[in-house]
């Protein structure tokens, strides 16, 4: 199964962030960043691959990844009458 970028959403909690870097240093497409405040921050959002190591390795719980719903295809389809297909 092949990953989708620009499906997900990435969010920092930054009161809760420490800034140990661990999201950082093992995101495999550099979504993230420690910004000036040592904390971390999302610099590239559109090209997160929804692979999770973030959310699941932050030892403070302060990112979350959230997969956007397809609205967009649903709505088209909805304007012209058809039946809503997943995009592949």
């Amino acid at each position: 199964m092949t990953k989708k970028k620009e499906l997900t959403e990435v969010f920092i909690y930054p009161d809760w962030c420490k800034g140990c870097g661990i999201c950082v240093a093992f995101c495999p497409s550099q979504v993230l960043e420690l910004g000036p405040d040592g904390k971390a921050r999302v610099i590239k959002g559109k090209e997160c691959v929804n692979c999770g190591f973030c959310e699941y390795h932050c030892p403070d719980f302060a990112i979350v990844v959230k997969t956007k719903p397809l609205l967009k295809n649903y709505a088209n389809h909805a304007q012209q009458g058809q039946k809503a297909q997943p995009q592949k």
